[in-house]
């Protein structure tokens, strides 16, 4: 007989099968069933369920080791996040377009921003998001220890540069409240380092 019970991660559930252990990761068996719909080339309500059919074979047969990354969606913080991108692009574009035109040469600078998270997932995933905005781009990431390297333009002015680590900040905590755990949300709550 088979027990069926929830594994660490929230998309994945594990199946006791004999002496065998199986792991059916439900976010895989999503691509799987989306894959062979597409490559049936006709999308139909038979081509995805026996999409879904083969996956969860595929997965019985070929079992995964069970990998939490540490990924949950929240889509009022997801929508938060995409809110804030798109009002961060707009007003930094502009903003960018106002220093081209504007007389004068600026002095650019990069900036350390340490981070208060320190999953892989969260860094990664707050590195790309700056990245996206433009006049901040992130050069280079130090996992060991969580810091970030931002290109700053007009660093002439320290409030630009303290603009910029705040605006990480507050980027680090809107990723965290979309996409983390727990612990990564009470972690990007914390105060910011003190003194960078």
């Amino acid at each position: 007989m088979s027990n069926l019970f929830r594994d660490r991660s929230p998309y994945s559930w594990s199946f006791r099968l004999g002496r065998g252990r199986r792991i059916l990761d439900l976010p895989l068996v999503a691509w799987l069933a989306v894959i062979w719909a597409l490559l049936w080339g006709t999308p139909s309500w038979a081509n995805l369920v026996n999409g879904v059919v083969v996956a969860v074979c595929l997965c019985l047969a070929f079992p995964l080791p069970a990998v939490d990354i540490g990924l949950r969606l929240r889509p009022l913080g997801i929508l938060r996040l995409a809110g804030y991108l798109l009002y961060d692009m707009f007003s930094s574009s502009v903003e960018v377009t106002r220093q081209i035109f504007a007389k004068g040469p600026y002095h650019a600078a990069v900036v350390a921003v340490p981070l208060r998270v320190r999953s892989d997932l969260m860094l990664t995933a707050t590195a790309v998001a700056v990245s996206n905005v433009p006049g901040g781009s992130v050069i280079e990431v130090r996992r060991s220890t969580a810091t970030v390297f931002l290109h700053v333009l007009d660093a002439d002015d320290p409030g630009e540069i303290e603009s910029a680590q705040r605006s990480v900040w507050r980027m680090e905590e809107l990723v965290a409240r979309a996409f983390g755990t727990a612990e990564d949300i009470a972690h990007a709550a914390q105060p910011v380092p003190e003194g960078d």
